[in-house]
């Protein structure tokens, strides 16, 4: 399965690449797919590539989504499986 989460582009650099927010966490992005992405826009990024850009209202209802399930944000690990 693949999954693609959004982020907001906090800043634009040379060579289409992008500083974005991810639940907290700043990662440097491509752009290249996305060319329209301005800073402030919010994209769904996929193996460090934008693929979208999305609303705000799409990106934190989904964001609001991933945070019910730890296990996608990363917050902790997944219990054990019951026997």
């Amino acid at each position: 399965m693949c999954l693609a989460i959004p982020a907001k582009v906090a800043a634009l650099s040379e060579g289409n690449l992008a500083t974005v927010d991810i639940l907290g966490v700043t990662r440097e992005i491509s752009v290249d797919l996305t060319p329209t992405a301005q800073v402030g826009d919010y994209v769904l990024v996929h193996a460090g590539f934008a693929i979208e850009v999305v609303d705000e209202q799409f990106a934190q209802e989904t964001i609001d989504l991933i945070k019910q399930f730890p296990e996608l944000a990363g917050d902790e690990a997944p219990a054990p499986a019951a026997v």
